[in-house]
C-alpha cells in the first residue's frame, strides 16, 4: 500500500440481537422484519418506519441504534408534530441568542444533541413545508445552522424517521417534498399492526408487567391462561399502546398472584345497556340519543365533551396526522395542535 493511502473505516461490529427485541418481537412477520433490521443497522442508512400509531416505530428505532456502531452516543426521540410551527425551526436546529423575542441566550438544537447518535423524527409528516426545506439541507450539507445564526455546524447524525400515514398522498397534494422523502426514504420498514403479527402480543404483554411493576413498587405477577387467551383474541385496535395501557390498568387491579381475564377490562359494553338504539338505527337516531342522554345526565358539560369527542375522533380518523385533521375540521393546524395538547392526545417534548 502506498504512503498516504487512505484507509476506509469500517464500522464496528455490531452486537448481538438485544435481549429486549429478541423477547417482544418473536411473531414470524416480526423476526423477518428483524432479519431485514440486522441487514441494514449496522450502517448509516436512513431510515423511514411506517406503521399505525402505537404499533412500537420508536422500539424499532431504539433497536437500530442499538445494533448500530452508534451505540454509544445519543438517541433522541422527537416528535414533530408536537411543535408550533412558530417554534419548530428553533426546537429542531437551535437558535442564537435574539434570533427571536424570548431567545435571552444561544441554544442548541435536537440536531446538536444527537451529534454523534441517532435521531428519531416521529410524525415527520406534520413537518410544516419550510421545516421541510431546512431539514433536506441539513441531511444534504451535514451541518446544522441555528435559526438568526450564519455559520454551519458540523454534525455526525444518524436520522430514522417515522410516519403512520402514507407519505405519497402528502406528496401529490404538495404537503410533502418529494426531494426529502427520498433523502429519508433511503430503506423502508412497514411495522404491521399488533392483530397482524399475534405472535407479539403475549410478549409483549410480560415485558410490560414486568417494567409496570418496577414502576410500580409490585411484585411481577403472572397472566392466567383465561388472560392470555383473552389477549390473544382482542382486536387491539389502539395496538401496541393499547396493550400496554390495559396490562398497566389490570396490575393496578388484580389482587393475587395472576392477572386474571376480568382484569384486563376489553370486552365491551353491550349495545342495549348504553341506552342507545340498535345497531340497526340511522346515524341521525344515534347521535340524537347520544346528546339526549348526554344533555339529560351532564348539561353543563355537554359542549364541552362535544368538542372534545369531535376533535378525538377526528384526530384518531385522521391517524394523529395534525394538517389532515385541521383540514378535516376547517381548522389551522397551530389551533388544532394546541387543542390536541389540550385534551392530552398529543404529549409535547421538552429539553432539559
Amino acid at each position: 500500500m502506498s504512503a498516504g493511502a487512505v484507509v476506509p473505516r469500517l464500522p464496528a461490529r455490531a452486537p448481538a440481537e438485544s435481549g429486549l427485541a429478541a423477547r417482544i418481537f418473536a411473531d414470524p412477520r416480526s423476526q423477518a422484519m428483524l432479519a431485514h433490521v440486522r441487514q441494514i443497522g449496522p450502517s448509516d442508512a436512513s431510515i423511514l418506519i411506517e406503521g399505525q400509531t402505537g404499533t412500537g416505530k420508536d422500539l424499532v428505532a431504539r433497536h437500530v441504534h442499538e445494533i448500530s456502531a452508534r451505540r454509544d452516543g445519543p438517541f433522541l426521540a422527537v416528535s414533530c408534530g408536537a411543535f408550533s410551527e412558530a417554534l419548530v425551526d428553533a426546537e429542531l436546529f437551535g437558535y442564537e441568542q435574539g434570533a427571536f423575542p424570548g431567545a435571552f441566550e444561544a441554544k442548541g438544537g435536537w440536531f446538536e444533541e444527537a451529534d454523534g447518535g441517532t435521531l428519531f423524527l416521529d410524525q415527520i409528516g406534520d413537518l410544516p413545508l419550510p421545516t421541510q426545506s431546512r431539514l433536506l439541507r441539513v441531511l444534504q450539507e451535514r451541518e446544522v445552522v441555528r435559526l438568526g445564526g450564519r455559520r454551519g455546524r458540523p454534525i455526525d447524525v444518524r436520522v430514522l424517521a417515522a410516519t403512520n400515514v402514507p407519505l405519497e398522498p402528502l406528496i401529490q397534494s404538495g404537503g410533502f417534498r418529494k426531494d426529502l422523502y427520498y433523502r429519508l426514504n433511503v430503506v423502508t420498514l412497514a411495522l404491521p399492526a399488533l392483530a397482524e403479527r399475534p405472535g407479539d402480543i403475549l410478549p409483549l404483554a410480560r415485558y410490560f408487567i414486568e417494567r409496570h411493576a418496577e414502576r410500580l413498587g409490585h411484585d411481577v405477577v403472572a397472566l392466567s391462561r383465561d388472560a392470555e387467551a383473552a389477549l390473544r383474541a382482542h382486536a387491539w385496535p389502539g395496538n401496541v399502546r393499547e396493550l400496554e395501557n390495559v396490562l398497566h390498568h389490570a396490575l393496578l387491579v388484580c389482587r393475587g398472584q395472576a392477572i386474571d381475564a376480568e382484569d384486563l377490562h376489553l370486552a365491551a359494553p353491550p349495545l342495549a345497556a348504553t341506552g342507545l338504539p340498535p345497531s340497526t338505527a340511522t346515524l341521525d337516531e344515534l347521535l340524537e340519543a347520544t346528546f339526549a342522554r348526554l344533555f339529560e345526565e351532564q348539561p353543563e358539560q355537554a359542549h364541552a365533551y362535544l368538542e372534545e369527542a369531535l376533535l378525538r375522533t377526528a384526530y384518531r380518523y385522521c391517524r394523529q396526522n395534525q394538517v389532515h385533521t385541521a383540514t378535516l375540521l376547517g381548522l389551522s393546524r397551530n389551533v388544532t395542535r394546541s387543542q390536541l395538547i389540550r385534551i392530552g392526545e398529543l404529549r409535547v417534548s421538552k429539553r432539559k
